[in-house]
């Protein structure tokens, strides 16, 4: 090392050690924040300056407070009473540290500094005295704390200071002055030392709350512009008369234009006019409710000038609050692009249309057969009626009436097959009237079973119903309600084996009345019952199924109870029977006949909704 650099060097560890020194001393007033300031940066530096200021300068104080003492002297007492008031600045600090209260301890500071004002002016002149101008710093301090009361109140209190120089300058209170007249160039020097190193303080405190401010400031407006960099999204704040007081930079990216252009009826300008009414209107309710969601259309242009069409947006609107508006604005939005589902809206709103359109193109073939296959069906079944009879004549051989039997038979059962198409698709196209009129439902039920006695009897099965006393009449369509017990009926008789029991009965449920079927049969596994209900779907669809059927039965009840505004639910268990209920409203005791209003759910809603369309 060579020797001329030995002062620089030395100088450069000095510096050193003082920084170092800092870095210490504001960690261990970090340490002394209040935990309910350590959440805001800024506000964490206001305590921290507060508590910084006042420790250095009470604990200077303190430590001057025996010289004070020994030294002794005509100006002991002045001297040790000032100092003891200055060191009142640590009791100060330590309350903001315990409490977190800084504006209680601003005015706690207020107190001590305009009472040692006040013994300061008692000794050197009252209002004449020098130190009256210390009492304009208590109100400057006070600023620090950021809140309005602590600045009234450190004025208010400073102003006591100043009565009590009042006082001692007209005799109220009696001055010591002479005392000091000896030394009071001494004091006074002394006095102004003290009144610079404070002040000093004071300006240390508002530099480094200024640096925390700008710092703060600084770090949210670049996360803002990261944010507004990243985002495709547009922010734009309005005033309360809607026009655009900000918009974010996005607007270069969403709309190919400048975000200056939006200000103003820039953004109004670009809504389309069909959605203007509606963009004024969640602007107003925003503005009142505090919240409101809109979808529009926003022109669009490239290249600065040439229009490329309309782009779908969803604007999401929040009234501002008094504590996040700035200035006049009133209304924040963030307003995102919403083309692509738009896109993938109207993709699906056309492929249901065309899977609607092919599902009634599909039920117009099935009925327009089903149609054409009655008439021939109808001759079939009654001339091998008429055979079978042997009207004109006996047949010769027995395999001749086994065969007319077995063709009777065949054909009853495909016209069967035909008419449930029929009113299936006279059911998904909305077409099937339903007339209501008051029921009696244990009549109803009755002549149902008695329908079905013969079949059940063939089948070696019981029949019976329970049907609740003092029923209400049920107003429906008589002929829809006795088709859906009939094929209730029919499939528990079915798929019931010999010497098993059906029980057709109804009760009340609150204001409706359910329609149950109850078998002991073969029962239905619970992965076959989501599927029930569903044309021509069934629960045995193997190759060697025992059951005839198309799987129609039960979606002919489905759409006849969806009709009525009524449920359907099937309860089973597999080798244990099944119970089938079907929950019709009452509708009142009206005798009079009443038209129905279809309510389609489920499978036939879409097709109802084409057929009324067309």
């Amino acid at each position: 090392m060579k020797p001329g650099s030995d002062p620089a060097h030395a100088m450069w560890g000095v510096v050193l050690r003082i920084q170092e020194l800092v870095r210490s001393i504001g960690a261990s007033l970090d340490g002394l924040v209040h935990d309910g300031a350590a959440h805001d940066p800024l506000l964490m530096a206001r305590h921290r300056s507060f508590i910084g200021s006042h420790l250095v300068g009470g604990l200077a104080a303190l430590v001057l407070l025996p010289i004070a003492v020994l030294a002794g002297g005509s100006s002991a007492v002045f001297t040790v009473v000032a100092l003891s008031l200055v060191g009142l600045q640590v009791l100060a600090a330590a309350y903001v540290s315990r409490s977190g209260q800084l504006v209680v301890g601003h005015l706690l500071s207020a107190t001590s500094m305009s009472v040692l004002v006040f013994w300061v002016t008692l000794w050197t002149g009252g209002l004449s005295s020098f130190a009256l101008l210390w009492l304009a710093v208590i109100p400057v301090e006070a600023a620090l704390c950021g809140e309005r009361k602590a600045i009234v109140g450190s004025a208010l209190i400073g102003a006591l200071g100043l009565a009590g120089a009042a006082m001692v300058s007209f005799g109220v209170v009696a001055s010591p002055a002479a005392a000091l007249a000896d030394s009071h160039d001494l004091v006074a020097a002394g006095t102004c030392l003290f009144a610079i190193g404070y002040t000093a303080l004071v300006a240390i405190r508002i530099q480094h709350v200024g640096k925390a401010s700008e710092t703060r400031w600084r770090q949210g407006e670049t996360r803002y512009r990261l944010l507004a960099s990243a985002s495709d999204d547009i922010v734009t704040c309005h005033l309360a008369n809607g026009d655009v007081a900000y918009a974010s930079p996005a607007a270069g990216r969403l709309l190919g234009v400048m975000s200056s252009e939006l200000h103003g009826e820039g953004l109004f300008r670009r809504v389309h006019v069909g959605d203007r009414p509606a963009y004024l209107n969640a602007l107003s309710d925003t503005l009142h409710e505090g919240h409101a969601d809109i979808e529009f259309r926003l022109r669009r242009t490239e290249d600065g000038n040439h229009a490329d069409g309309f782009v779908w947006v969803e604007a999401s609107m929040r009234k501002l609050s008094a504590e996040t508006a700035v200035g006049e604005e009133r209304v924040s939005v963030v307003i995102r692009d919403i083309a692509g589902r738009k896109q993938q809206e109207a993709e699906l709103i056309h492929a249901r249309a065309a899977a609607e359109e092919a599902s009634v193109a599909k039920t117009r073939i099935l009925a327009n057969v089903s149609h054409e296959l009655r008439t021939p069906l109808n001759a079939i079944i009654g001339f091998s009626d008429l055979l079978g009879q042997e009207i004109f004549g006996p047949l010769p051989d027995d395999r001749q009436k086994e065969y007319v039997r077995l063709i009777h038979e065949a054909g009853e059962h495909l016209l069967q097959v035909v008419n449930d198409i029929l009113d299936m698709a006279k059911i998904e196209a909305g077409n099937f009237d339903v007339l209501a009129e008051p029921i009696e439902v244990a009549p109803l039920l009755d002549r149902c079973l008695q329908l079905m006695q013969r079949q059940a009897e063939t089948n070696g099965l019981n029949l019976r119903t329970d049907v609740e006393p003092n029923l209400p009449e049920l107003v429906a369509d008589q002929r829809a309600l006795r088709q859906i017990l009939l094929n209730l009926l029919s499939n528990s008789v079915k798929f019931t084996d010999a010497g098993g029991e059906i029980v057709c009965g109804a009760k009340r449920t609150g204001r409706s009345i359910a329609l149950f079927v109850r078998d002991d049969g073969i029962g239905i596994a619970p992965a076959d019952l989501p599927r029930l209900g569903t044309p021509f779907v069934q629960a045995d669809t193997g190759y060697n199924r025992r059951h005839e059927g198309t799987g129609l039965g039960l979606s002919v009840v489905k759409g006849l109870v969806a009709l009525h505004g009524g449920s359907l639910k099937i309860d089973s268990e597999l080798g244990m029977g099944t119970t089938v209920t079907v929950t019709l409203p009452c509708r009142g005791d009206s005798d009079a006949p009443t038209r129905l209003r279809p309510a389609l759910t489920g499978d036939a809603a879409p097709a109802a909704r084409l057929a009324k369309r067309a």
